[in-house]
């Protein structure tokens, strides 16, 4: 069987479509369009139709045509795409090393609440 080949990145704008859509799981152009409105209110609906279907034609959405407004999904699940974006970073820019991007996420960008889950993480107390 061939391997098909991997999904693009998405952009920054594409992303953020991503995290609206993900807690839908699916949803129509319209559903998007008002839950991305609660953040920036001067969303228009072109803008959310034009980037989705972008993202269809890209594969990061899948779409079912079956009804008059169509309604599209994600054709990645939250945790595969954060996995791969957490991959490249880790390659790019800490040369493959884990433990040098979780020393820089330490070093100023968790709060004293997040260190303690983390250390009860270590502890191996996390549930």
């Amino acid at each position: 069987m061939a391997k098909s080949p991997p999904l693009p990145k998405p952009t920054a704008a594409e992303l953020d479509l991503l995290r609206l859509l993900w807690p839908l799981g699916a949803a129509t152009v319209k559903q998007v369009h008002e839950a991305a409105q609660r953040d920036r209110p001067d969303t228009s609906y072109a803008t959310v139709l034009r980037l989705m279907q972008i993202m269809h034609g890209k594969g990061l959405l899948v779409r079912d045509e079956r009804e008059r407004s169509h309604v599209y999904a994600p054709s990645q699940a939250r945790e595969s795409v954060r996995t791969n974006l957490l991959q490249e970073l880790i390659q790019k820019a800490y040369a493959g090393s884990g433990k040098d991007l979780v020393m820089a996420a330490l070093r100023g960008h968790v709060t004293d609440a997040e260190r303690a889950e983390i250390q009860r993480f270590l502890d191996g107390d996390a549930s």
